[in-house]
């Protein structure tokens, strides 16, 4: 619970951080490029300094424990092919970050930290539905009220008058929502099947095609990197790293279907009170209801 903690922390932290360049003119995509290349270069570092690459046996070719693992999905990689495994699922991963951020922050912009955070966050229901589908991770039934909990959060905190009346659609929080919750499921998919000693070439991986894509669409885009911007990403790039970090480990001692909605609930949570703490940002009421039923739902989650 410990690591699920930091990990919350983490995640709360990028969002109170892209609040602060909210009104400011800002280039979005050099500070995403600048957040993923500190995230990679940091675990770079790490796996140097641990030396976890070092004399790896190639015991089985990575090929032959795929077949394995296709038919036992108990089956955990050795560490030739979790290496392996860790690159190739996080150069897929890479993609989804680069996306979910570049939403996050057009979100930002356009619907506020406090919808945008929590959208981001619940996007875990994503892993959460493949998890039961895939591995058979059935809630409780009280997880069940708190997992109902935190779906109608969703549209107490979205809901205004404007959208009563017009059914007004927001696709970039759709997307966000989508890509964020696909993101955090890759954290699943590569804790499930690997060793997690060497996550850190996972996460090496998840930014490294991340920075690549941003750094060529940041190129093809019109606007200045001012250092600014880039010391904002650097900002968002630690915490960005560890929030999958400590996530990974947590998910070694806690249930899919119970480590996401607590990630994600105590995220909103976080944001929101941050936001009014250090933003001065007014909680409406039905987003203080929204909070309110999210603590419940934690709670539920968590019994």
């Amino acid at each position: 619970m410990f690591y699920l903690f930091l990990a919350i922390l983490c995640s709360a932290s990028i969002a109170l951080i892209f609040k602060y360049t909210e009104n400011t003119d800002s280039n979005r995509y050099v500070i995403t490029s600048a957040n993923y290349f500190i995230a990679f270069v940091t675990s770079l570092i790490m796996i140097m300094y641990q030396g976890i690459l070092n004399g790896v046996p190639r015991e089985i070719p990575f090929i032959d424990e795929l077949i394995l693992l296709m038919g036992n999905d108990q089956y955990i990689l050795s560490p030739y092919s979790s290496i392996i495994w860790g690159i190739i699922v996080g150069g897929i991963a890479g993609v989804f970050f680069f996306l979910s951020f570049v939403y996050y922050q057009k979100s930002v912009r356009d619907n506020g930290v406090g919808i945008s955070g929590t959208l981001a966050k619940l996007g875990i229901l994503i892993p959460m539905i493949f998890s039961i589908l895939i591995w058979r991770e059935f809630p409780t039934s009280i997880q069940w009220i708190g997992i109902l909990l935190s779906l109608v959060s969703i549209v107490v905190i979205n809901l205004s008058k404007k959208s009563i009346k017009t059914f007004d659609f927001k696709p970039t929080l759709l997307l966000l929502f989508i890509f964020g919750g696909m993101a955090e499921f890759s954290n699943k998919i590569y804790q499930k099947y690997a060793l997690n000693d060497y996550k850190d070439v996972f996460l090496f991986a998840v930014f490294f095609v991340a920075f690549l894509i941003s750094v060529t669409y940041t190129m093809n885009t019109k606007g200045k990197a001012t250092l600014k911007d880039i010391l904002t990403g650097f900002a968002v790039g630690i915490p960005n790293l560890f929030s999958s970090y400590f996530l990974i480990l947590s998910l070694d001692t806690l249930k899919t279907s119970v480590a996401f909605p607590i990630y994600s609930a105590g995220s909103i949570v976080l944001i929101n009170i941050g936001g009014l703490l250090i933003y001065r940002e007014k909680i409406a009421r039905k987003n203080q209801l929204a909070i309110a039923m999210t603590i419940i739902a934690l709670i539920l989650i968590n019994i």
